[in-house]
């Protein structure tokens, strides 16, 4: 009868341990290799914060995995891996888009603060991804609930991408760059010299109409990446202009265009703006938003101003990339006025996105010193403008 009951007892302690386990696993397997640790976690609806976007979690395919549902609204919310700071390392995982929907994007956000503050990378589908195209692949930052892509031209490109099966997402993230692999081991899809957001830990979280399985992350692991930001080749052109002074943000309302009558006075307060990497002058760097909306109503204007010194009475090249609308002026006289946005007839060479090569304006300038205003109105997305003078002869540029 000892023995019995010796035997039962045991029974009855293995499966309580055995029972433990599995829970424990469901939660997140969790275990170290010669590597480092590997945390495994399930897309569960108690991992997840759905509160302010739904998603079905399903086994699908014989995985554990989280559909992501639609919204009504234009306006969304990524879903946030709940209790988990995330700061350097690898995080893999597998994606495809929703039968039928191949013209949404998949998308993984990390060091997110908050719902308005996060480094986002996403994969624009479509139906025929047999189609070579230079969109397919997205990094940008999200600062204080705006996008910049459409500032971020250089971190964009091809992508692999399996509109009807599994897509395999690695991403390394070391410090200041992030190597990006798609559906395949060996050559990155993406490489971002410096990381843009304005923060360097926080959470994760997924976005997108699209179904989301094998959620695996390796702290710290990063492969021999260095943390140091990659090298930015514009720091050996001296030609861009890097030195303005910038106005505080106004409201333009919607349709009204800014007139000589508009130009700066001598109450309005002036502060310095330096360009940051790629000679980009990020104002929603300086003026962040205040509607925390994706979509902003708003449509907000600064000046910009610089002086370039000319030794003799000239005509010079300036390739000028901006975006939204600006209106240059030159010793106070209106030379340029354009727009440039994503999606719309007047969209500039690439595709809406600021570049250098946006335009390029002819500028008049006296022997001596000559200011350059520069209004620019920007209602959503990014807001900025690149400067490059093509020649330096006889100038003079305080930068």
């Amino acid at each position: 009868m000892k023995i019995k009951n010796a035997i039962s007892n045991l029974l009855t302690y293995l499966s309580l341990i055995v029972c433990l386990s599995v829970q424990q696993y469901a939660v997140a397997q969790t275990h170290s290799s010669a590597q480092g640790k590997i945390i495994r976690i399930p897309f569960e609806a108690s991992r997840f914060d759905t509160s302010q976007r739904k998603a079905e979690f399903l086994t699908y395919k014989g995985v554990h995995a989280m559909k992501i549902l639609p919204v009504s609204s234009r306006q969304t919310r990524p879903i946030l891996l709940k209790d988990f700071n995330f700061t350097n390392g690898t995080i893999e995982f597998d994606a495809r888009p929703v039968e039928g929907n191949y013209t949404d994007e998949m998308a993984i956000n990390f060091h997110q603060k908050d719902n308005f503050n996060f480094e986002s990378l996403y994969l624009r589908t479509q139906e025929d991804e047999s189609l070579q195209r230079d969109d397919a692949i997205q990094y940008t930052p999200v600062i204080s609930s705006v996008n910049l892509w459409d500032v971020m031209t250089p971190f964009r490109g091809y992508a692999l991408i399996h509109n009807k099966d599994w897509n395999h997402f690695k991403l390394i993230i070391s410090g200041a760059q992030m190597l990006v692999y798609i559906n395949s081991r060996d050559t990155p899809a993406l490489v971002v010299s410096r990381l843009e957001g304005n923060y360097a830990a926080g959470g994760i979280s997924f976005d997108g109409e699209a179904i989301f399985a094998n959620l695996v992350i390796r702290p710290d692991q990063t492969e021999g990446l260095s943390p140091a930001a990659g090298f930015d080749l514009t720091n050996n052109d001296p030609n861009y202009i890097r030195s303005w002074q910038v106005s505080y943000p106004r409201k333009l309302d919607k349709g009204r265009q800014l007139t000589e009558n508009d130009l700066p006075g001598d109450t309005v307060k002036w502060m310095p703006i330096t360009a940051e990497r790629r000679g980009l002058m990020n104002l929603y760097r300086k003026f962040e938003s205040t509607e925390l909306t994706s979509y902003p109503v708003n449509n907000r204007y600064v000046w910009l101003k610089t002086v370039v010194k000319s030794s003799a009475k000239q005509t010079i090249k300036v390739d000028f990339g901006f975006n939204k609308e600006v209106y240059v002026f030159i010793n106070k006289r209106l030379l340029y006025e354009g727009k440039n946005e994503a999606g719309q007839r007047y969209a500039k060479n690439p595709g809406g996105r600021i570049a250098v090569t946006n335009a390029t304006i002819e500028i008049p300038l006296n022997q001596g010193d000559n200011e350059i205003i520069i209004g620019i109105a920007a209602p959503l997305y990014g807001w900025g403008i690149m400067a490059r003078v093509e020649s330096l002869a006889n100038l003079n540029i305080a930068n």
